[in-house]
């Protein structure tokens, strides 16, 4: 069931153009939002029917307020699955916390299975993380950060140790700026950890490096990337629904009529309407699953990466598609058009990355590479 109004929509499209214009915070929608219980823990259904409804209106706003989303389908995932180890995040959520990812590090491909940070233990079982974070969502305003580290100060092996940064702690700082080409409002500033504490009760999994089947990475890894597909997914749903507007009020001078009765890009918006209409079997299957507990067992990933894949893909088509039958004026910087093609970039660089999502696929097709 959504908690999405009409009238909450209407008013966080109206900011989405100057959030972008301004590279401004969406601070309003937040307001917004959390008002409405949107930051809530639901069954991943119905966010991700949401989270592709929000981003057809604002996508920047959807994308940051997906970072907060994933925290808390995480510990969902797991207390559906008998593990109530999270249950205080869930608590904190409901409690007006906002939480946020600080994951992703420059340079490291091998995403949430290794990591740059120095994760340092404690005498009294806390953490000391110092490292570098980019693309950190929702900078402004979290008041929770989950961060992981590497702690190779056993002589048994390295591990990675999970964790949940409280905003007054000491030890990080925000720094540079952020100026992208699109997804503004999402403010995904750069979080440099210098010895930032994470006390053992928030200390969240303590994992080997590399490849591991835990529900937590079970969890993260299903709602980021199911949460991530919907939003592109509606991305394009708006860019579809403009481009259907457009030609039904642009005329050819040649014929007379509108463009909407030419045989070619009628046949452009129906080949861009078959991709799209794709997505929501495989997107909603999925989030279906995960809720229903259902065991694709090594297939998972597989599912996962490539529905993520397929669904950025599918939107920059569909964004591209709806500029060209729309005419050269969805070319200024300012329309709303611009606007999604530069929104739809973004995709690009979300994990799973093209390559290392047909290398997940291809290993469980094939197996692994034999080095």
């Amino acid at each position: 069931m959504t908690v999405l109004s009409e009238d909450l929509l209407s008013r966080i499209r109206s900011r989405a153009a100057g959030y972008d214009r301004d590279n401004a915070f969406f601070a309003e929608d937040l307001d917004d939002l959390r008002a409405a219980g949107y930051l809530a823990s639901r069954p991943l259904l119905d966010v991700a029917r949401d989270q592709r409804l929000l981003a057809a209106h604002a996508p920047a706003t959807a994308l940051g307020i997906n970072m907060h989303l994933v925290v808390v389908g995480i510990a969902r995932v797991l207390r559906e699955r008998g593990d109530r180890s999270l249950d205080w995040i869930l608590d904190e959520a409901a409690a007006g916390e906002l939480f946020a990812f600080g994951n992703s590090e420059a340079g490291n491909d091998q995403v949430m299975f290794d990591s740059r940070t120095v994760a340092a233990p404690q005498p009294d079982g806390s953490y000391l993380f110092s490292g570098t974070k980019i693309f950190t969502s929702l900078s402004p305003a979290w008041t929770r950060l989950v961060i992981f580290g590497k702690d190779d100060s056993d002589d048994a092996g390295p591990t990675l140790v999970h964790g949940v940064l409280t905003r007054e702690t000491p030890g990080h700082r925000t720094v540079g700026e952020w100026n992208p080409l699109g997804m503004k409002a999402t403010q995904s500033f750069t979080t440099v950890l210098d010895g930032a504490r994470v006390p053992p009760e928030r200390i969240t999994r303590i994992l080997p490096v590399g490849p591991v089947a835990d529900p937590y990475i079970f969890g993260l890894f299903a709602d980021f990337l199911l949460l991530i597909s919907s939003v592109y997914a509606g991305i394009a749903d708006r860019a579809l629904e403009l481009a259907v507007e457009n030609v039904a009020t642009r005329r050819s001078m040649k014929s007379g009529l509108a463009y909407a009765q030419d045989p070619d890009i009628r046949w452009q918006l129906a080949d861009a309407a078959i991709a799209l209409d794709s997505l929501a079997p495989q997107i909603e299957g999925l989030a279906r699953d995960v809720d229903g507990l259902v065991d694709h067992g090594a297939a998972w990933f597989r599912l996962l990466v490539g529905t993520k894949t397929r669904s950025v893909d599918v939107a920059r088509s569909v964004v591209e598609t709806a500029i060209r039958v729309s005419g050269g004026s969805s070319y200024a910087a300012d329309t709303e058009l611009s606007r999604l093609y530069r929104d739809a970039l973004a995709g690009l660089f979300h994990p799973s990355d093209p390559e290392s999502a047909h290398g997940t696929v291809a290993s469980n097709l094939l197996g692994a590479l034999e080095l």
